[in-house]
């Protein structure tokens, strides 16, 4: 790639503490997918946030991050709901991307055969699946008919 992303790395830990080697193997995975880790961030927590996964702190600490470093993406490095990926990205101004859609996306670039390229494009249009839902809410009024109340 010439001009590879900016990414800023986040790994939670819900007990002990956050080490280097937690970042290795995530670092890598970014490297195979054409991206230049500019930065790593470590959380400790008893549980993850519903709302951001990291907690508001940690969440600004990240988009002072970006910001800082020019980052173009965080890639957190465990699954992430769909919620909690808009959020991180409300926050931060950049795209936010959790380790199954990496891994996806290393595979899309490594696929070589046509039938390859084919169940990687599915699995990738599965996962996206999952964040589209609820995605045109704001069209729910135009829904349904007469004597109906809409969508719940």
């Amino acid at each position: 790639m010439d001009n590879p992303e900016r990414a800023v790395l986040v790994h939670q830990r819900l007990k002990g503490s956050v080490t280097d080697s937690d970042f290795e193997e995530l670092s890598g995975l970014a490297e195979s997918a054409g991206g230049c880790v500019v930065a790593c961030i470590g959380a400790t927590r008893r549980a993850p946030e519903a709302s951001t996964f990291v907690g508001r702190g940690k969440a600004q600490e990240i988009a002072d991050t970006v910001a800082a470093r020019c980052a173009d993406l965080v890639i957190i490095d465990q699954a992430i709901s769909p919620v909690q990926e808009r959020n991180l990205e409300k926050i931060t101004r950049c795209r936010v991307i959790d380790r199954t859609r990496l891994i996806l996306d290393i595979f899309a670039l490594r696929a070589q055969t046509h039938e390859g390229k084919l169940q990687v494009e599915l699995a990738q249009l599965r996962h996206l699946s999952t964040r589209l839902v609820r995605g045109w809410t704001h069209l729910e009024r135009q829904r349904g008919g007469i004597g109906l109340r809409g969508p719940g």
